[in-house]
């Protein structure tokens, strides 16, 4: 027994999933997995040696749904999915997206698509999963479902796997989506050495009581033995082995057989390996009939012993096409090699095995594969023996040799040379040759083939290389270098061919933002990396919105998804107007997952108050697939300072504005612009969330912070008391005379403050009924602290002022204002509103129910349609 793999007799025939020291040896595509930082899981089974993960360290895919022990990553299968799969040659009637199956860890709801029946089980790893599409079924049901997956109830909103490519380079999925990978390796027990000196005996005695000594005397009974396995002369280096018990009594075979489960080595037909004595002084092979009672012990260690390999000077090796195209004749050769065998023997024996005789040679090269501890590729030189190097990798590692493949590969990237790299964390608004000069500084001879698109007010850019190795070295050398005490920011971007998506299909660009809604953020972006293609799904911590919309650029028609607040909504808006001009797609719609405080767009577009985790993350993406489209007005807001005041004032903090010589400020807005006390308790609220943002995490905590402001400012001064007197309105040319008030609210939309409507209902006046797309503003006003807090609990709506589609405010004096919430004191002078050139489509939740969508054999991509634009 290799794996813990347990069966009735009867179900025996059913076993679809290969014992774990196999199954590395059956992926014909090694893809490594995306591993989080170790963490304790409930209710969740280890896809290595199939046993529970409660109370342990373990470790789970950010992009699919495999979960394993600390202790089990050593032996986990590279197949996670393959996510960026497209070929040049192929068009997109030829390609077929194929069912990608993981076993076990079902949702509790799981149904089999064959027979209906519940397919989940909490009792063991069972049932089967397409990590594409979703569909469940039994093991034994598997066969009866059709091999080609069209990614289910997703498929309308997917970015196929076969529409992206990612250069061949030697940079991990995780420096690509942005995953940060904090795991300790010194978490992993393999890495706990038990060799104790003569002089540590005590310590070795403190650490065996009482339930090792307790261990140790049961096995004494049962007349066992603990030695130490090393799998050759690397892991004696680092001094990490693996512990097996075996009977005193043990035959050698029993004894091999036991080693080489311990590292998950399947028994070898031609029996190459064998066992030696580690600690003896010469290195011998264990022949004794009873050798356990024959091994060298030293002071206060175990025994141990080597699992060697025989080094004949003759064998085989299996070489695999690595896309290739579909004129391969094969899946693997195994070739007959011996000591002298040359790569170029290799390829030339391959390329004739493949069926490719009319291919040259010199096109071609042979990569070296390691599957151990995830995926490493190395081209080898023409000269290079691969039969040496097997032989030489089994001195140090026999697993290590076991997970040596070797591919053959086109010399020439067929995805094209172009590497684009995003830089970031740069200073804004520089000047082009300043950015070269910064960049030159940090390259030296890593010179880039092009610069841009350069995003100035980001301080960010686009460095593009024709060379793969140059893009690497730069990409590695950047990401170590700072600038003004940052570090700057540096992704490889992958390329998505617009040509490759299928008629009908909008994929969604997903951005989140992990920093709002304390960890829901990031609780989101697991979880549509696993639903999604992973390389539509970008955090907005790396870099913001600019790289994802880079990536898409040249996308005819695709959807947007913002996971956070009104502010990162604003943010992605604004990051859309400027690269707008420079993609196929201009005005891409918006959908959101609110995870901010206040929400108050998403609240008008019916996506909710909040998102609290309540809700499956897939019903979310249904959701978008029904939404419908719809305008957005959006707001040019200028500020003009008196040329008397003296440049003192405070300047926003804010990304939506730019500045000009003249002191003239210029900010978009979607939601809302106020001034006056409303503003001032925004302010405070701002000054507070940056003096301590680890505080602000929860909704309800804000929430209750407002209030405690707001009750403070009742008996506080009163700094925006007869504002009415200190500022003067004009709305479509008209001089409007103000009543008595303490704050005025500008209105583009009826939802402020968190869901209150200060317009009110309606009700029969001078005034139209309001909306967000009719090209018109609603001026309303408050007359305190208790008025605000009554139109935010519902009891009364603010005071009807106006309603137009430009206005001008004049300052007297210094007062507070926001624009979408983002606050400041803003110095007298004169503040125009008027209607944008800038356009926004945003997508609205649908109020139909969604028809059943469950899934058949007979329609598995579900009776839904991408809804109409």
């Amino acid at each position: 027994m290799i794996c813990n793999f347990v069966v009735h007799d009867k179900c025996l025939k059913t076993v679809v999933s290969p014992c774990s020291s196999i199954a590395p040896t059956l992926v014909k595509v090694p893809v490594a997995h995306c591993w989080s930082e170790p963490i304790h899981f409930r209710r969740r089974y280890c896809n290595v040696c199939r046993k529970k993960l409660d109370d342990t360290w373990a470790l789970k895919c950010e992009v699919c749904e495999y979960y394993v022990h600390v202790d089990c990553e050593d032996f986990v299968v590279p197949n996670c999915t393959d996510n960026a799969t497209f070929v040049p040659e192929k068009t997109l009637p030829q390609v077929i997206q194929l069912h990608h199956w993981r076993e076990g860890n079902l949702p509790t709801n799981s149904k089999c698509l064959v027979d209906k029946k519940t397919c989940w089980t909490g009792e063991c790893l069972a049932g089967l999963r397409c990590e594409w599409c979703g569909y469940t079924v039994h093991a034994s049901c598997v066969n009866r479902v059709p091999t080609t997956c069209t990614f289910g109830l997703l498929q309308p909103i997917m970015l196929p796997p076969t529409a992206v490519s990612i250069p061949r380079t030697e940079v991990p999925m995780e420096a690509i989506i942005g995953v940060q990978n904090r795991r300790k390796e010194t978490l992993s027990p393999r890495s706990i050495s038990e060799e104790f000196p003569s002089t540590d005996t005590k310590l070795r005695e403190v650490v065996e009581e009482p339930a090792t000594r307790e261990r140790s005397r049961d096995r004494d009974e049962r007349d066992e033995e603990v030695v130490k396995v090393f799998d050759g002369n690397s892991s004696l280096r680092r001094r990490m082995f693996r512990l097996v018990t075996v009977s005193r009594s043990a035959t050698v075979s029993e004894f091999l057989m036991a080693a080489m489960r311990a590292f998950h080595l399947p028994p070898l037909e031609d029996a190459k390996t064998y066992l030696t004595d580690a600690y003896s002084v010469e290195e011998t092979e264990l022949t004794d009939p009873l050798p356990v009672a024959k091994l060298t012990r030293r002071d206060g260690k175990r025994p141990a012993v080597f699992l060697r390999e025989q080094g004949n000077d003759e064998g085989c090796i299996r070489v695999y096409p690595s896309r290739l195209g579909a004129s391969v004749t094969h899946e693997q050769a195994c070739l007959p090699v011996t000591s002298q065998t040359t790569v170029s023997n290799v390829i030339t024996m391959a390329l004739s095995k493949f069926g490719l005789n009319e291919a040259q040679a010199d096109d071609y090269h042979l990569v070296e594969v390691m599957l151990d501890k995830g995926v490493s590729e190395r081209v080898m030189e023409c000269v290079e023996r691969p039969w040496e190097l097997l032989k030489a990798v089994a001195r140090d590692s026999v697993r290590q040799m076991e997970m040596t493949r070797f591919y053959l590969q086109l010399s020439k990237d067929p995805h094209g040379p172009s590497i684009a790299l995003f830089v970031g964390n740069l200073p804004p608004n520089l000047s082009q040759r300043q950015y070269e000069k910064i960049l030159l500084e940090f390259l030296g001879g890593l010179k880039y083939s092009c610069i841009g698109p350069i995003y100035y007010e980001y301080g960010s850019m686009v460095i593009t290389y024709e060379d793969s190795d140059l893009a690497v070295r730069a990409f590695y050398t950047l990401r170590e270098s700072t600038h003004d005490d940052k570090n700057l920011l540096v992704m490889l971007l992958p390329n998505v061919q617009h040509n490759m998506i299928p008629e009908g299909v909008q994929p969604l660009l997903v951005f989140v933002n992990v920093k709002s809604g304390g960890c829901q953020g990031l609780e989101l972006i697991h979880s549509f990396r696993k639903l999604l293609n992973p390389y539509q799904v970008f955090d907005l911590d790396n870099g913001g919105p600019l790289p994802g919309l880079y990536v898409f650029r040249q996308v005819k028609k695709y959807k947007i998804l913002v996971c956070g607040g009104d502010g990162t909504i604003g943010w992605v808006l604004q990051c859309l107007d400027n690269v707008g001009q420079d993609s196929e797609c201009q005005h891409p719609a918006c959908a959101i997952v609110p995870l901010g405080t206040g929400n108050d767009l998403a609240r008008v577009l019916r996506w909710g108050p909040g998102y609290n985790g309540g809700e499956d993350p897939i019903n979310l993406l249904k959701d978008v697939i029904d939404a419908e489209d719809i305008r957005l007005d959006r707001w040019t807001v200028v500020f003009h300072i008196d040329e008397k005041v003296e440049d003192k004032q405070n300047q926003p903090n804010s990304t939506a504005g730019s500045t000009s010589e003249d002191n003239t400020q210029i900010f978009v807005m979607n939601n809302y612009f106020g001034i006056g006390i409303e503003a001032e308790l925004c302010l405070d609220f701002h000054n507070a969330r940056e003096e301590n943002p680890n505080k602000f995490n929860s909704r309800l905590h804000n929430k209750g912070v407002y209030v405690k402001m707001g009750l403070r400012k009742m008996v506080s001064r009163k700094l925006c008391k007869d504002l009415h007197k200190e500022i003067r309105l004009e709305v479509d040319g008209k001089h409007v005379e103000l009543p008595p008030l303490e704050g005025v609210i500008i209105l583009n939309i009826l939802s402020w403050g968190s869901g209150a409507n200060p317009w009110g209902p309606e009700k029969d006046d001078q005034f139209n009924k309001p909306n967000h797309w009719d090209g018109h503003l609603e001026v309303v006003g408050v007359t305190g602290i208790v008025h605000l807090g009554q139109i935010q609990s519902g009891l009364r709506s603010a005071i009807r002022i106006a309603q137009g589609g430009h206005i001008r405010i004049k300052l007297n004096s210094e007062l507070p204002v926001q624009v979408d919430g983002e606050p400041w004191n803003q110095a007298p002078g004169e503040v125009v509103v008027l209607k944008s050139a800038l356009k926004a489509t945003m997508l609205k939740k649908s109020k139909i129910k969604r028809r059943n969508t469950e899934p058949s054999l007979h329609g598995s991509n579900g009776d839904k349609e991408p809804s109409e634009s």
